[in-house]
């Protein structure tokens, strides 16, 4: 039993990147990315309006939290997973929109950003920044990996039952690239074939392929859909990884000719995989409110460090958890013990438990006049 088999059946997951469909450069990753730092720089005004702080210096450091956290986040990238690949075309890594940014990356450029901003204001000490920051910081991380998950990316492992995401998006983007005359391609969970689960994790899904008419007369499009269908469930690498067809089988479709237009129906199988995007997404919004709640309770009696050590210990160490149950994001992890991501997460885990002893050592301070600053 999984951790999803009591909670759901499998989904096939194959959402729009695209907020709007006919606008492709409006991306739910980067509306989330965006909103996050929005709703952080709203946080931000709140917490040094009750605090007694300028609020007129969070536009500062809102400027310091987006420059460390995209560039951090890139190089972040670069450095710890694909070096030669970039090293050797250092122009590739100007192009973010390729993908490729590293949590780790930027949580190493904030800490280092707000450095730079806390020696400028003399009313505010780095961990005092830093604790507030952190709040935030969670709650723009759950955004951010919903925004993985908009864009179908940084999955999970097979889970082995028939509980788990089956992502299709690559495959209908594949699909319709083909030669015969696509309109329109969508991968749905097939009611109709519940006795063809298993238990295994290899479930069924089908892909229903508009097709205009006028190319190709019927025979000829059954040709060409047996053939270049069946070559694109088997031999691309996200089919492969993916989805579960079977090469040496012939390829079960239907076609309809529906008046204006033809309907393939594709009937194959795909693996089901956790959505661990979900899974750290929840736990970054639990952490958040967490945080928040110990910030409302107690504001600048906090010991400095204290808020920055548990985010660290409960934002990596769910790091460290969550990766067992992640696929490797590059091939030099996959003879590792533990994989990249789980090795940067333990040395960030011991820095925060320092931070929490040494902050608890200190004790809580003193209740300060109303309007004081820190």
């Amino acid at each position: 039993m999984t951790i999803l088999s009591t909670i759901l059946d499998y989904i096939v997951w194959s959402p729009n990147p695209a907020v709007i469909p006919s606008f492709e450069r409006l991306r739910w990753y980067s509306l989330l990315f965006a909103l996050g730092f929005i709703i952080s720089q709203q946080f931000m005004f709140y917490f040094f309006r009750k605090e007694g702080q300028d609020e007129k210096l969070v536009d500062r450091l809102t400027v310091y939290m987006v420059l460390a956290t995209i560039i951090g986040a890139r190089l972040g990238h670069v450095l710890f997973y694909e070096p030669e690949k970039y090293l050797s075309n250092p122009i590739d890594i100007l192009k973010v929109w390729e993908g490729g940014l590293a949590s780790h990356g930027a949580a190493i450029a904030i800490l280092f950003a707000l450095y730079l901003y806390a020696r400028k204001v003399p009313t505010q000490s780095y961990l005092w920044v830093v604790d507030r920051i952190v709040i935030v910081t969670a709650m723009t991380g759950a955004l951010i990996r919903l925004g993985n998950l908009m864009n179908s990316e940084i999955g999970g492992m097979p889970t082995g039952s028939d509980s788990g995401f089956v992502y299709a998006r690559d495959t209908e983007e594949i699909l319709q690239t083909l030669k015969i005359p696509v309109a329109e391609v969508n991968a749905y969970k097939p009611e109709d074939r519940a006795q063809e689960l298993t238990g295994n994790g290899i479930v069924p899904v089908n892909f229903e392929i508009k097709i205009e008419k006028g190319g190709y007369a019927e025979d000829d499009l059954r040709r060409a859909i047996e053939t270049d269908v069946k070559y694109v469930l088997t031999r691309f690498n996200s089919s492969q990884k993916y989805l579960s067809e079977s090469p040496e089988t012939p390829l079960n479709f239907d076609l309809k000719d529906e008046g204006e237009q033809y309907v393939a129906t594709i009937r194959t199988f795909g693996v089901a995989r956790y959505p661990t995007q979900i899974y750290e997404s929840i736990s970054y919004f639990v952490i958040f409110l967490v945080l928040l709640g110990l910030w409302s309770k107690y504001k600048s009696r906090l010991p400095d460090g204290l808020l920055l050590g548990m985010f660290l210990v409960s934002v990596f160490g769910m790091r460290f958890v969550w990766e067992y149950l992640k696929e490797n994001q590059v091939e030099f992890e996959e003879g590792m013990s533990l994989n990249m991501g789980q090795w940067l997460s333990i040395p960030l885990v011991a820095v925060g438990l320092v931070l929490i002893i040494l902050a608890l050592k200190k004790g809580f301070k003193k209740e300060l006049p109303q309007g004081t600053g820190s």
